[in-house]
């Protein structure tokens, strides 16, 4: 199945399955995937789904989409292509061949990250609110990206890696602060106990 996976100064931030025959994209909160950034435009893009083929259209927006670099109107995704829109790279996959044979190589990937995850085990982990009206609430951070914060005030996105967690800066103009000390769109190292703070919100990183 065709999937975008969005990202920021190399830290992904959401990943978007492509099941619908219109997948729309854009500022507005009714979009399929939404980017809450000003270099976005309200109704930005539609991708739009024939059999296997994906066709990426750009809606007029103000300051334009790209695929590998290039300005388009109108363009048939290849697997691998790179849509920037904005600061915002998104990346299509859609490898068939791996959907041809999924059902049959189901236990063998299933091996391999088992035998991946034993060999790199980053344990469960969650975000414990601090303060605030949410405080004492846990969230486990049970997907691969977790975004926390504001929309349009400070966002942050909490990326699960190989050798462990990490926190980095999506967008807003207020530095998350990581036991105090600010952070940017560089990933920082998290670690049990840690203390973040996001928009006047104070959260504990807890890993078991």
């Amino acid at each position: 199945m065709p999937k975008m996976i969005v990202s920021i100064d190399g830290v992904v931030i959401k990943e978007v399955q492509l099941t619908k025959d219109r997948t729309t994209l854009g500022r507005r909160p009714y979009n399929d995937i939404v980017i809450d950034n000003l270099a976005v435009s309200g109704e930005h893009a539609v991708m739009q789904m024939s059999g296997a083929q994906v066709f990426l259209e750009d809606l007029n927006s103000t300051n334009g989409t790209y695929v590998n670099g290039k300005a388009i109107k109108k363009q048939q995704l290849q697997n691998g292509d790179t849509v920037e829109i904005g600061k915002y790279k998104i990346k299509y996959v859609h490898d068939g061949a791996a959907d041809s044979f999924e059902k049959t190589m189901v236990i063998n990937s299933g091996a391999v990250v088992g035998a991946v995850e034993a060999a790199a085990p980053v344990g469960n982990a969650a975000i414990r609110v601090m303060s605030g009206a949410a405080a004492g609430r846990e969230v486990p951070l049970v997907k691969v990206v977790t975004t926390i914060g504001k929309p349009g005030v400070a966002v942050a996105a909490i990326t699960r890696r190989p050798h462990g967690y990490v926190v980095a800066l999506v967008e807003g103009a207020i530095k998350p602060t990581v036991n105090g000390s600010a952070i940017g769109t560089d990933a920082v190292n998290l670690r049990n106990g840690d203390l973040i703070e996001l928009a006047g919100t104070q959260m504990q990183f807890v890993q078991a």
